[in-house]
């Protein structure tokens, strides 16, 4: 396999991805990864202006390197900022879902995975409604994410993974923002 690039390689990846009953809660328990450590916020955000924004971009790092948990945090900041309502909203949160589709997986419910990523391939395809079949937001294809999405879905009884291994990568596919 190659190397997964890294769009903040100043960033290090957490000593572990999250999956409830396996490790520590990142920011509760005390021997999290991120306890004590400043929720991100987004400010003044521009979704034109992606490539600046960091927190996008470190969900991305952190989702193609097997963070989902992680990920998942670090585009909540981004939803918040695109105000959690209309298309682009939509589409991170979408993102939000394959994350949490990913998350499901490492708990080992195949039924988590299916209805996140449905959810998911929905908030794509609203995306899809509003800016044309071939459109990207922010950087991706919504036709690759909305592909991704239904494998990961009929695929869900595949990729569900219970090992107490600290990051588990439960698919092949990168987000590659152009």
């Amino acid at each position: 396999m190659s190397k997964i690039p890294v769009l903040l390689p100043g960033e290090p990846m957490p000593a572990y991805s999250y999956a409830p009953g396996k490790f520590p809660h990142p920011i509760r328990d005390p021997e999290g990864h991120s306890f004590g450590a400043a929720a991100e916020e987004v400010a003044n955000f521009d979704p034109r202006q992606w490539r600046e924004c960091r927190p996008y971009l470190r969900g991305i790092d952190l989702f193609n390197h097997g963070f989902y948990w992680e990920a998942h945090e670090s585009w909540e900041a981004v939803w918040h900022a695109a105000g959690r309502q209309g298309t682009v909203a939509d589409f991170i949160k979408g993102l939000i879902k394959l994350a949490a589709a990913c998350v499901k997986a490492r708990e080992g419910s195949a039924n988590g995975v299916a209805r996140h990523a449905t959810r998911g391939d929905k908030l794509f395809c609203y995306a899809q409604a509003t800016l044309g079949i071939e459109s990207s937001m922010m950087g991706l294809s919504l036709a690759e994410l909305r592909e991704f999405a239904q494998r990961l879905e009929a695929g869900a009884d595949e990729v569900v993974d219970t090992s107490g291994e600290p990051v588990v990568r439960i698919h092949e596919f990168l987000l590659d923002p152009k």
